[in-house]
């Protein structure tokens, strides 16, 4: 009898654990994601993995994506000088914004490509149609282009400071709801860097 009992005991066990086995593997041995209680994802879909960059949201998106036309359009300014500044220390400040810029737009573009998103395309008649804060307009920039000596300068350094505030604002956004870290991580250079270039366009103004 106690041989019996010892035997009924023996295979309830090696059916429970069974059970369990297969309950883990219907879990986590297909490779699925794991879902919540509602039958979505565990995982927010705000942020969303990268392969070799870590995750990324909607806020990473809208940075890499306006900030690549806003660059765009600081180097296209910048290249203006060259020909057009009549002060050495405004072809110094241009040549330190494309220096600055140029590897950032690649950078950015590289993020987006990354992550299925479409790069902003090169171009297009109306510059402020990017939708990017402090963006020049097309007229704006026809004038600027116009203009030589002083009168570039002292264009060139008011368009600048307004797209630079424009450029640290984008910034600011991504520092406050982005998850990507090398993005976080330009924000702060791009709010660094332009901040100080305000502050000395300002004083070349006269307006410190």
């Amino acid at each position: 009898m106690n041989s019996k009992r010892s035997l009924v005991r023996r295979t309830t066990v090696v059916a429970a654990t069974g059970a369990v086995a297969l309950v883990l593997g219907a879990c986590g041995g297909s490779g699925e994601t794991p879902k919540g209680h509602d039958g979505h994802a565990a995982a927010s879909p705000s942020a969303v993995a990268s392969p070799g960059l870590g995750k990324h949201n909607a806020a990473d998106v809208a940075f890499a994506k306006g900030m690549v036309p806003h660059h765009r359009q600081a180097v296209e300014m910048a290249d203006l000088a060259a020909s057009r500044a009549g002060s050495a220390e405004i072809r110094k400040l241009a040549e330190a914004v494309r220096k600055a810029q140029d590897p950032e737009i690649r950078t950015l573009s590289g993020w987006l490509a990354s992550w299925g998103e479409d790069v902003p395309a090169a171009g297009g008649a109306d510059h402020s149609a990017h939708g990017a804060e402090g963006m020049m307009s097309a007229g704006q920039m026809a004038r600027l282009e116009k203009s030589s000596g002083k009168a570039f300068d002292t264009a060139f350094m008011e368009l600048m400071i307004e797209h630079h505030e424009g450029a640290v604002a984008m910034a600011e956004a991504e520092r406050a709801g982005g998850v990507h870290p090398p993005a976080k991580r330009m924000a702060d250079d791009i709010i660094s860097a332009q901040r100080g270039e305000i502050a000395l366009m300002r004083k070349l103004l006269g307006r410190d």
